[in-house]
């Protein structure tokens, strides 16, 4: 995988496949695996690892065991919530949230920190922002950046605030291509696509009532969408959400070795046919005008 400059706002590059490590975190993930996971993640030539204030033992896990290889991966976590004795979403939450990643990972500075899925209301609050812009100033945070949808992703582009956006886009998901991610790469912003595979919506025959992937297999099957003849659907989404302009990563999450050297086989693959690509976001265009990104 040849390294994508993250955005021009900064001399960060990435892997165009990022670790997104949320199961790294589950209760059902033993240390041993964990150890052994994020450091073969690692092996494989993943240079981003994305975790969150949220994601169960995740940060924690990461810094007991790749905290030693820290200059060989960028690091992006996200929170604004979650600090103990403070409410959520304050400036002191914010200052306090990015010195509690630092102490769990282990290490003197994260490269990216997003302001995680909150609304625009709160982004718009007095201080909040700039709490984290101020982190950026003392050298704790080189990247302030926002993940979320829609409105509130909107509002973060064009604030002049944040050098880097972390927002849904794949094959059922493309609402920020009509607007936002233009507007993303004009500005020189980093990007980091997550859900890039759809949540492999593809494993159910039947509509998965209350699966995290229910409202990608509804488009899906609404858009009547099939992966080119001969290509594995992983292979198709992936691929599709990789080479967006403007993209500078797309992180998949998994536990599963096996699962992430797939990955990154295929992110070492050229674009899709141009052809493919004009007919996913024709099909896009014709039935989810009013799809909004999902959070």
């Amino acid at each position: 995988m040849q390294p994508r400059p993250f955005g021009r706002n900064h001399d960060l590059e990435v892997s165009p496949l990022g670790l997104g490590a949320s199961h790294v975190g589950d209760d059902d993930v033993s240390e041993g695996e964990a150890e052994k996971f994020l450091n073969a993640a690692l092996d494989m030539g993943i240079t981003l690892v994305d975790t969150a204030r949220g994601y169960g033992m995740s940060e924690e896990r990461i810094g007991k065991y790749i905290a030693h290889r820290r200059s060989e991966f960028v690091l992006s976590t996200k929170g604004g919530y979650g600090v103990e004795g403070l409410s959520d979403w304050t400036p002191e939450c914010i200052t306090r949230g990015v010195e509690r990643a630092l102490g769990m990972m282990r290490t003197d500075h994260i490269d990216i920190f997003h302001l995680h899925s909150c609304d625009q209301k709160t982004l718009e609050h007095d201080g909040v922002a700039e709490a984290l812009v101020a982190m950026v100033e003392a050298g704790k945070v080189r990247v302030a950046a926002y993940s979320g949808e829609n409105e509130a992703r909107a509002w973060a582009i064009r604030s002049g605030l944040f050098t880097g956006i972390q927002s849904s886009l794949n094959i059922c998901d493309q609402k920020i291509l009509e607007g936002d991610l233009p507007e993303v790469n004009r500005r020189g912003i980093g990007f980091i696509a997550k859900r890039p595979i759809a949540n492999a919506f593809w494993r159910h025959e039947s509509r998965p009532t209350g699966n995290y992937c229910e409202d990608y297999w509804v488009r899906a099957r609404t858009m009547g969408i099939q992966p080119p003849e001969g290509m594995e659907w992983d292979e198709f989404a992936l691929r599709y959400t990789l080479h967006q302009p403007g993209v500078s990563a797309a992180i998949a999450g998994t536990k599963n070795l096996a699962r992430l050297r797939r990955n990154v086989e295929i992110a070492g693959k050229d674009p899709l046919d141009a052809s493919v690509v004009e007919g996913v976001r024709k099909l896009f265009r014709e039935h989810g005008g009013d799809w909004a990104g999902l959070v």
